[in-house]
């Protein structure tokens, strides 16, 4: 029997995510649970393995009929004369961009099982005039998803988000009741996919301890918490709105299966804290699977060398129970 094919896609060719992506093509693990192939630019690659002093990569294709072995998928968008490593350029943004897009429309059309994406640089996306802020969106819209939102997953923490790349200025107006709710019945359908049974649901409050009974906000009386009772209606095993500064003590993480959080870093700063390595994105709601690596392009340590590729790996691994 055939593997599943997982569409990598090599992230911003400046970052880390070509370096990352050499990892993954030499993995023994993944190479007997799938076929992953690299949908990026094998020139960039090539580059990226002299830096690096890793092997370039054994198989290069033209089509994914080819397929049969972990491999990379030339796009053909971009070449190492057209950028430096470690440096924002619109040129890289747009190649980005392409990757994920055809990967996306290999998912959408049966040719590959899933998509698991390397990072992409928001600065570059900007410049190269892509109208979407990050890979969340990107998906979300060249689906048509009718609601979606992020999980990030890890061994400690598990949790989904109400908003994600906004300003903080713009949280409140956004909360509503629906979109927890949406976002809580998203999250609790990913766990059982990955975990098997109900999960037990923790929402966290926006305010300092919870709006302490609307002393600091009202968000928490008037949004959150009807949304959890709407839940709880649902069947769900719903607590809060817990106090944000204290959700994330290890005594509640071991109790709690899956975190609501009301804004991107509400989530993300205890997760990266304490499993950057490991972490893994997931954009739930889609009509495709879409996993991630949880970190950016580090453009800082970007040919260097030293980039972690866990995070992909896992990243690949994870989508494979979605399949």
């Amino acid at each position: 029997m055939s593997l599943p094919i997982i569409a990598v896609t090599m992230g911003d060719p400046a970052g880390v995510g070509p370096e990352v992506c050499l990892h993954l093509l030499q993995n023994a693990e993944i190479a007997r649970l799938c076929t992953p192939v690299v949908f990026g630019d094998a020139a960039v690659l090539e580059q990226a393995a002299d830096q690096c002093h890793l092997a370039k990569p054994g198989k290069i294709i033209g089509g994914l009929g080819e397929a049969d072995a972990p491999c990379v998928l030339d796009i053909g968008e971009i070449g190492p004369g057209d950028f430096e490593t470690g440096t924002v350029n619109a040129a890289t943004g747009r190649a980005g961009y392409t990757y994920v897009e055809d990967a996306i429309n290999a998912a959408l059309s049966g040719q590959v099982a899933a998509v698991t994406t390397a990072p992409l640089n928001k600065e570059a996306l900007h410049a190269a005039g892509i109208p979407f802020p990050g890979h969340t969106e990107i998906f979300a819209a060249k689906t048509h998803a009718q609601r979606s939102c992020m999980l990030q997953y890890s061994s400690e923490i598990r949790a989904v988000f109400a908003t994600t790349h906004v300003g903080y200025a713009e949280v409140p107006k956004l909360l509503t009741k629906a979109r927890i709710l949406d976002v809580l019945e998203l999250g609790a359908q990913a766990m059982r996919s990955i975990r098997g049974g109900e999960p037990k649901i923790g929402v966290l409050g926006l305010n300092p301890h919870a709006g302490e009974h609307g002393l600091f906000g009202s968000e928490e009386a008037e949004t959150i918490l009807p949304a959890i009772n709407a839940a709880r209606e649902r069947g769900f095993d719903v607590e809060g709105p817990i106090p944000p500064d204290t959700a994330f003590l290890p005594a509640k993480r071991r109790a709690t299966d899956l975190f609501v959080c009301m804004y991107h870093d509400q989530g993300h700063i205890p997760l990266k804290a304490l499993c950057f390595d490991e972490a893994v994105n997931i954009t739930l709601g889609l009509p495709i699977v879409r996993t991630s690596v949880d970190h950016g392009t580090a453009l800082d340590i970007a040919g260097l060398g030293q980039a972690n590729p866990s995070s992909l790996f896992e990243a690949v691994k994870l989508a494979l129970k979605f399949i």
